[in-house]
């Protein structure tokens, strides 16, 4: 069986993290026919846009793709590249995995979190209106009319939090804490001031964790939770949050095993799914042979469990987590310097990953 999937290499170092990462994943075994299509900043003077309408169509017919980083260009009408994935694929699920490796530079040791952020709804569905403009003026004489304060020179942002979309993100994160022998879910928001709409969250939340009496549910405040996070990070399993607060409470986590370079990601809707690294393109290390490829690998990884591959995923999993653990053959942001003369190149480090999962294959022979 061979599966089609859409590789989306994105611009800076995506391109090199998704050829190494695609080359772990292939040396599984798996067959994979990757449908490569092109977006960022780089296309934009052969298309007219960082977002061609190729891509999505991709997507919408493989229902899989591997994404690598895609820079955003300032000063077209994409406010981000990734954030229109998402809303028009409806990839309402945002899955963010944060977990310590052994060998990797932290102050912390032990971390088991999964951040599963709402995708399509809170102030990132980016409904803005500009200060001085009709519709604000507009707004703001309907909220004095209200009689609460506002200035006349306010830019306005509409937090949108529906029932719906609470009761689909919540339940996906039940349902992961489930199939993943998860016992906790802590919903995650600031429903003490923002009463309809994070309360809103909160009462859909209540409603959906009924109905499932195996899973311990809680609730915190996203200002508690990131002190609680940084105190007592072994309080917290899965933690459910609406859009914004998942974007900030992802990077906290991933700060806490040790940065964006190990934190994957994935965007998972009904009818399509995307695997992308939480981390950027950093066009200055493109072509260099660098960067760290571990955040789109474990991508990958979300990706094979995804296709339900288990038994795969625990074979790179369990492999790059040696190879990081040895700590010869990794990049340079592993080292204890930057200027590391033993450190490797994105290549070499996947190179290694491959020779480990030889070796552990070797060592357990499937039979």
């Amino acid at each position: 069986m061979s599966y089609k999937v859409t590789l989306i290499p994105g611009d800076g170092i995506g391109p090199e993290v998704c050829k190494a990462s695609v080359r772990v994943l292939e040396a599984t075994g798996i067959k994979f026919d990757w449908e490569v299509q092109e977006a960022g900043v780089d296309v934009m003077d052969k298309y007219g846009t960082p977002l061609p309408d190729a891509v999505i169509e991709s997507v919408r017919r493989n229902k899989v793709a591997l994404k690598g980083p895609i820079t955003t260009p300032i000063g077209t009408g994409f406010r981000s590249v990734n954030v229109a994935i998402r809303k028009v694929l409806d990839l309402y699920a945002c899955l963010r995995p944060c977990k310590s490796y052994p060998g990797v530079r932290s102050r912390y040791k032990d971390i088991d979190v999964v951040v599963v952020r709402e995708n399509t709804e809170d102030l990132y569905a980016g409904i803005e209106y500009q200060k001085d403009t009709p519709e604000a003026i507009k707004l703001i004489q309907f909220i004095k009319g209200t009689g609460q304060k506002i200035r006349d020179d306010s830019g306005i942002s509409i937090k949108s939090i529906s029932v719906f979309g609470t009761e689909r993100i919540v339940r996906f994160a039940f349902d992961y804490a489930r199939k993943n022998g998860r016992k906790k879910v802590t919903a995650v928001t600031k429903a003490n001031i923002l009463k309809y709409t994070d309360g809103l969250f909160y009462d859909v939340a209540r409603q959906v964790a009924k109905k499932y009496p195996d899973i311990q549910y809680e609730e915190r405040l996203v200002d508690a939770s990131c002190m609680g996070l940084v105190m007592r990070p072994e309080e917290f399993d899965v933690l459910v949050l609406p859009n914004l607060y998942g974007d900030i409470i992802s990077d906290l986590c991933a700060g806490l095993v040790g940065g964006l370079g190990i934190a994957p990601g994935a965007n998972i809707g009904d009818d399509a799914a995307v695997f992308e690294a939480v981390h950027g393109s950093a066009p200055k290390y493109k072509g260099q042979n660098k960067v760290n490829p571990t955040a789109v690998l474990l991508s990958g990884v979300l990706m094979l469990r995804h296709l339900g591959h288990e038994r795969e995923a625990d074979l790179v999993n369990k492999a790059l987590a040696a190879v990081i653990r040895e700590g010869r053959s990794v990049t340079y942001d592993f080292k204890p310097t930057r200027d590391d003369p033993s450190a490797v190149g994105t290549s070499q480090m996947a190179d290694a990953v491959i020779r480990k999962m030889d070796s552990l294959r070797k060592a357990a022979p499937v039979g």
